[in-house]
């Protein structure tokens, strides 16, 4: 299926590696132009140098009030247009309720959940119809995962101003969409699986818990990400996509 990506520039955020790199990819591989970012200028460099001559890397802070405008522009001015954002941000630090201190749950915010807000508005400001916003975000929207409290709480809280969202700029021809993923074999995901002593025996009872019986692959999640951003997906709006082997126990 052709998913119209040809030439359509978007910015990825949190794009050097894992989940928002594997998004990056598979969009251009299917003709796509991005833009990508991280925090660490080296790391985004090198990402953008592997996809090619259709990414450009720009370093920046989702926690920046300056980087949406920033890389807006850079957009326009590599690629000559704006397609679309995907909001992927980094997790929060791992912790129980009483465990997380004030300063990380202050920092989370200021990271996680407001600096995708501003990133979105931005965006939102600038698209036309056709546009889209997509924001990673994590199985946590729906239940809660267990030694995650700071995901647990910001995150159903961005999952409701996507939704929000899409009804305000679905008239607009605008659409806003959310991706859930689960345990994919990211860095991110066995940093977490390490924190229980024995890394084989946490992803063995994950793994366990998935009724496809195993981790997803980070290109798996990369390829729901480029269709949920194309055009193909012109009709699909104000969801959460779960991308997690069947681990949510709902519909």
């Amino acid at each position: 299926m052709d998913l119209e990506l040809k030439d359509r520039v978007y910015v990825v955020t949190g794009a050097s590696r894992g989940l928002g790199f594997a998004s990056a990819r598979q969009l251009t591989d299917d003709g796509a132009k991005v833009v990508l970012t991280g925090r660490d200028e080296k790391a985004v460099a090198d990402a953008a140098a592997e996809l090619g001559p259709n990414a450009v890397g720009i370093a920046a802070d989702n926690a920046d009030p300056g980087a949406a405008e920033r890389l807006i522009g850079a957009a326009r001015a590599h690629f000559g247009r704006f397609d679309g954002i995907l909001i992927s941000v980094g997790g929060p630090a791992p912790g129980s309720a009483a465990d997380n201190t004030d300063e990380q749950w202050q920092a989370a915010f200021d990271s996680v959940f407001l600096g995708a807000v501003r990133l979105a508005r931005a965006a939102a400001s600038s698209l036309t119809e056709g546009g889209v916003i997509g924001f990673v975000l994590s199985g946590s929207v729906h239940e809660p995962i267990p030694g995650l409290t700071i995901s647990n709480g910001l995150r159903p809280g961005l999952a409701g101003f996507a939704k929000s969202l899409s009804v305000d700029l679905g008239p607009r021809g605008i659409r806003v969409v959310g991706l859930l993923p689960g345990r994919i074999d990211t860095d991110r995901v066995r940093q977490l699986d390490a924190l229980s002593g024995d890394s084989d025996a946490a992803r063995a009872r994950s793994e366990s818990r998935v009724p496809l019986g195993r981790y997803g692959r980070p290109e798996e999640f990369g390829r729901a990400a480029a269709f949920l951003m194309s055009p193909a997906a012109s009709y699909v709006t104000g969801v959460m996509l779960p991308i997690d082997g069947g681990a949510r126990h709902g519909f």
